[in-house]
C-alpha cells in the first residue's frame, strides 16, 4: 500500500483551499526563508502568488530563481502535497488578479476590505509564477 497520491489527486489537492508555505534559499549562514502565502493554481498550470516587489522574500526569489510550497489538511485524514519549481515569471500584480487572491481567501466582502486597505501598496506588488517541477505528497486517508 502507498499513501502517496495520483497525479491527478496531487494537482487537486494542490488546487484546493489551503493557506501554503512558501519556502526559499536564504544567504549563507542562515536557514531558508519560509513563509505562509496565498496562492492561486489550476491542475496542469503554474503556481502563482503575490507580494512585494522589494521585500526579503522578492529578493531571495530573483536570486534563487525557485521555491517549494507546501500546502496540508490540518484535520483529518491528514494529508499534504509539496512542491518545487523553477521561476517563471515576475510581474505586475494586476487588480483582477489581486481580487480573485483575495476572494479566494477571503470572500468577496472581505476581499473589498482587504484591497481597499491595502490600496496604498498595490503598485508595489507582483505576481510570482512557478512551474511545479517536483512532487512530494501524502494521503493518510488510504490507511
Amino acid at each position: 500500500m502507498t499513501l502517496a497520491m495520483t497525479a491527478a489527486e496531487r494537482e487537486r489537492f494542490l488546487a484546493d483551499l489551503h493557506v501554503g508555505i512558501l519556502s526559499v534559499t536564504a544567504e549563507e549562514g542562515r536557514a531558508p526563508l519560509a513563509m505562509p502565502v496565498w496562492y492561486l493554481y489550476e491542475p496542469g498550470g503554474e503556481v502563482s502568488f503575490v507580494t512585494g516587489q522589494d521585500s526579503r522574500k522578492m529578493s531571495l526569489i530573483r536570486k534563487a530563481g525557485r521555491v517549494s510550497l507546501a500546502v496540508q489538511n490540518e484535520q483529518m485524514p491528514y494529508g499534504y502535497v509539496t512542491v518545487e519549481g523553477a521561476v517563471t515569471a515576475v510581474e505586475q500584480a494586476h487588480p483582477e488578479e489581486r481580487r480573485t487572491l483575495a476572494e479566494r481567501y477571503l470572500g468577496p466582502e472581505g476581499a473589498a476590505q482587504y484591497l481597499e486597505s491595502t490600496k496604498d501598496v498595490a503598485h508595489t506588488m507582483v505576481v510570482v509564477r512557478v512551474r511545479p517541477e517536483r512532487w512530494l505528497t501524502r494521503d493518510y486517508s488510504k490507511i
